[in-house]
């Protein structure tokens, strides 16, 4: 006699392995690794992507990518007090990287429409097993 169980998925443990997956593909997209991101699959979730590039008019301060689930993708530099949002990429909270990759570029390049300057409330935090359904599951 056999019995088959299903305790169904555990969505958080779910969750964190596709966000870590898809921040893993922004990352690789815009040409640095996974040791240059933090991840926190908590509520709200967010994620941090270190970049090796500065910006002409902040000459003292790193850029970097930062996400979370509530605003998505914004262009941040870095200071003492931490990242600083200079533009919010909108739209979706979970856009393709190439998207990620074409905001990026048109910060650097200092194109005055890369983004927004108010951070776009594009979903209330929480419910991730809304979000695994846009998330696909990738080998991390």
């Amino acid at each position: 006699m056999s019995i088959l169980i299903d305790f169904g998925r555990d969505t958080e443990f779910s969750f964190e392995r596709g966000l870590r997956g898809y921040v893993a593909a922004v990352a690789r997209a815009v040409g640095v690794g996974l040791e240059s991101c933090t991840l926190d699959a908590g509520t709200p979730a967010a994620a941090y992507i270190a970049l090796d590039w500065r910006l002409t008019r902040f000459p003292g301060h790193d850029l970097a990518l930062v996400w979370d689930e509530v605003h998505g993708w914004a262009a941040a530099i870095e200071d003492t007090a931490g990242a600083t949002a200079l533009a919010y990429l909108g739209g979706e909270v979970l856009p393709e990287p190439r998207a990620v990759v074409r905001f990026l570029a048109a910060v650097r390049a200092d194109d005055p429409d890369a983004g927004s300057l108010e951070a776009p409330v594009l979903r209330a935090p929480g419910d991730h097993e809304e979000l695994l359904t846009v998330l696909a599951p990738a080998p991390v």
